[in-house]
C-alpha cells in the first residue's frame, strides 16, 4: 500500500499507518533526510505519549510509556554490529508488548522479528513524502 503526504498534512500519514498496520513492529527504511524521525515523532504524539520525543541516534533506544502503551523508537544508524544491538538488550525489548518502531533495520537484518511491517519512504522534494507499508 502506497500513501503519498506533504510534511504539513503529515496527520494523515500516520492515520494511514495507524489504520493498516499490521503489526505493532514497524521497521522504517529510507535515506538520510527522508523524514523517517519525523514520522516516527508524529506517531509517538498520536499514540498519546506527551514526553518530548527525540532521535535515539545515540542512546539507540528511547522508551515512551502511557497509561496504556509502551513505545520503543530504535535508530541503528551508528552501530557497527548487530551485537551492539544486543547489548541494549534488543531482544527484550522486541519480547515486550507495545509498539516498537525501528530505524535502519537494515543494520540487525538477523536480529528483526518475523512479525513485523515494512515501511518504506521515500522524499519526492522538500515537502513531499512517499510511503509503502507492506
Amino acid at each position: 500500500m502506497e500513501f503519498e503526504y506533504r510534511l504539513s498534512n503529515i496527520d494523515e500519514a500516520i492515520e494511514f499507518i495507524l489504520k493498516n498496520a499490521k503489526s505493532k513492529t514497524i521497521l522504517f527504511y529510507g535515506e538520510m533526510g527522508a523524514g523517517k524521525t519525523t514520522l516516527i515523532k508524529n506517531l509517538v504524539k498520536k499514540l498519546n505519549i506527551e514526553d518530548r520525543v527525540a532521535s535515539p541516534t545515540f542512546s539507540l533506544v528511547n522508551e515512551y510509556r502511557s497509561e496504556n502503551e509502551n513505545i520503543f523508537h530504535f535508530d541503528f544508524y551508528r552501530i557497527e554490529d548487530e551485537t551492539e544491538a544486543y547489548d541494549i538488550g534488543f531482544e527484550d525489548y522486541i519480547d515486550q508488548d507495545g509498539w516498537k518502531f525501528i530505524e535502519w533495520p537494515q543494520k540487525i537484518h538477523n536480529l528483526i522479528p518475523l512479525d513485523h511491517q515494512k515501511l518504506e519512504l521515500e522524499k519526492k522534494d522538500s515537502e513531499t513524502r512517499m510511503l509503502k507499508l507492506s
